[in-house]
């Protein structure tokens, strides 16, 4: 992708800077996913648009770490598609889906907890940047548009969850995604991060990167996205709105019906 990063501003208030517009989308078309006999994943399709956060609900097995890993690449499909820009991206392996665009932050510390704040995001850049000198730019407006400037120099085994959340966020930043996906972002934090990934989310958003995410937490996810998928046993019970979600009856048979 050429053309979609901008500058960040800096100062005390920096903020990451929007995309110019985009139609990019991320689009699972009818994916399924069997492991033996055992079907998993059953004809599940979904969207994700620049500039919108979208949420894949579901309980614990419902197969929603098995459909982020069938998007990212960690595990082939048995049948279906997954598109990029309307590029085929299904057979591709995680490093080159990155290439061209999607980005993920996973739910592991993913930063290299010997180096500091500037080089962890320095290695990312290394990948998309050619030129020192445009590579220590972006650096510098990472760190502002972050608010971690006062923490280059910082190896990441001293940050807190919040300060580490923003480290890996900024190093998903340099590879330049126009969608990222999110596994588990609120899980294992405490309040005052919470309070900080929602911000951070809202922020790529307003960098019109498209987010899709998956989180136990309900109620925080509920504050941040646009459109709600769920699932069932592999299968989409309900896709919509989150104020529709709430009141739809199979979504509260799902969280508050019997036990299976």
């Amino acid at each position: 992708m050429t053309g979609i990063s901008a500058p960040l501003h800096h100062g005390t208030q920096a903020r990451i800077a929007p995309r110019s517009a985009g139609t990019v989308t991320l689009e699972v078309v009818d994916i399924r996913k069997s492991f033996g006999r055992v079907p998993v994943i059953n004809g599940l399709s979904l969207r994700v648009l620049q500039g919108e956060v979208v949420g894949l609900f579901g309980r614990d097995g419902a197969g929603k770490t098995v459909a982020f890993s069938c998007i990212l690449g960690l595990v082939k499909p048995d049948g279906g598609r997954i598109l990029l820009d309307g590029q085929d991206i299904t057979r591709l392996p995680f490093y080159r889906r990155a290439t061209l665009g999607l980005g993920y932050l996973p739910e592991q510390p993913s930063v290299f907890r010997g180096l500091t704040v500037a080089q962890n995001i320095s290695a990312m850049l290394e990948i998309t940047e050619p030129d020192p000198a445009m590579r220590q730019h972006r650096l510098d407006d990472l760190l502002a548009g972050l608010n971690i400037a006062h923490l280059r120099n910082m190896r990441a085994t001293s940050l807190s969850g919040g300060e580490r959340r923003r480290c890996e966020v900024a190093r998903a930043l340099a590879l330049e995604p126009v969608i990222i996906v999110l596994d588990e972002p609120f899980a294992g934090i405490d309040p005052l991060t919470v309070a900080s990934i929602k911000q951070l989310i809202r922020e790529m958003k307003h960098r019109n990167i498209g987010i899709l995410l998956t989180d136990q937490n309900v109620p925080e996810m509920l504050e941040v996205i646009d459109r709600a998928y769920v699932i069932d046993k592999g299968s989409l019970i309900f896709s919509g709105a989150p104020d529709a979600m709430l009141h739809d009856p199979a979504v509260i048979d799902l969280y508050l019906g019997h036990e299976d």
